[in-house]
């Protein structure tokens, strides 16, 4: 799904996106792409921040409530603080206007058709199902599932990636680097803040105390690592 309010710039995305083989839905007004997300279940929504009636921010906090696509927002403010805005509610990504279509289609390829961080590859499909624990915490990497105390935590794809890239070697420290890697692939040219955005959205879910953490680490100056629960 592509949600922008400006015709000309959502038919151009969407022309790349089709172009590179993507099926595309586009509603420029706020409501109507909360219902419309509803009915298309999109894997991608392009969620631009300034709509008329309910903005971006509202939509990607309503959508994230039955959806668990991956949101790209764009903003025409470059500020830190309306980035941030958008990605406490649930976005993965960000890109500012104006911004090049293609390099759009391609982080949104790189990001969905490369196997899941942690996962693998079609290879790795006959091995025995891969659960991790760390205390009270659970995580089935293959059904992507992660509960906390026999509580179900329901994690966003990216939130669940970057816990699938803590956890597949715990004790070692992972730089925010190797993090957007891993998880935002290479190429990546925004700012390493991401991570630890997405660090705190993983705490708060998993009922991590960042003061004194279990399960999610920080090692300052470098990154961060799996605790052992305890």
């Amino acid at each position: 799904m592509v949600v922008d309010d400006e015709p000309d710039l959502a038919d151009l995305v969407a022309s790349y996106l089709k172009r590179d083989g993507f099926d595309v839905t586009v509603v420029g007004d706020g409501a109507e792409a909360v219902e419309t997300a509803r009915a298309v279940d999109p894997d991608v929504l392009v969620l631009d921040l300034g709509l008329p009636g309910l903005d971006g921010v509202e939509v990607c906090r309503r959508v994230r409530e039955f959806s668990d696509a991956y949101v790209v927002m764009l903003t025409a403010r470059s500020d830190e603080v309306d980035t941030l805005i958008g990605l406490s509610v649930g976005a993965d990504d960000y890109m500012t206007k104006p911004f090049s279509p293609r390099e759009l289609s391609a982080r949104i390829q790189a990001r969905i058709r490369r196997p899941r961080a942690g996962l693998g590859g079609p290879a790795t499909r006959t091995v025995p199902r891969e659960v991790r624990v760390f205390g009270d915490l659970t995580i089935d990497v293959a059904a992507r599932e992660v509960s906390v105390a026999d509580e179900v935590v329901h994690l966003t794809r990216t939130e669940f990636d970057v816990l699938a890239v803590l956890s597949a070697d715990p004790g070692v420290v992972v730089t925010r680097s190797a993090l957007i890697d891993a998880v935002w692939r290479t190429g990546w040219n925004g700012a390493d803040h991401l991570v630890d955005v997405h660090i705190g959205h993983l705490r708060r879910k998993l009922g991590d105390d960042a003061s004194d953490p279990r399960f999610v680490i920080t090692v300052r100056g470098v990154g961060y690592r799996m605790g052992d629960g305890a």
